[in-house]
């Protein structure tokens, strides 16, 4: 009988580690995005700066 019970203590353990994990992937994954984006829009930012500044030494 403790077989037992030790058995489904590990298996009820094991899914909440299962879940845990599966909550801590989820923030990460948004906040990557989130600071991939703005990444992104600085750059683009800082390419028409450049793409103005180019023009305005050729014109």
């Amino acid at each position: 009988m403790d077989a037992d019970r030790t058995t489904r203590a590990l298996a009820r353990i094991e899914q909440a580690l299962a879940r845990i994990e599966a909550a801590a992937r989820q923030p990460r994954a948004a906040e990557v995005q989130r600071r991939h984006d703005k990444l992104k829009a600085a750059v683009q930012d800082s390419l028409q700066q450049l793409d103005l500044l180019i023009e305005g030494t050729q014109g």
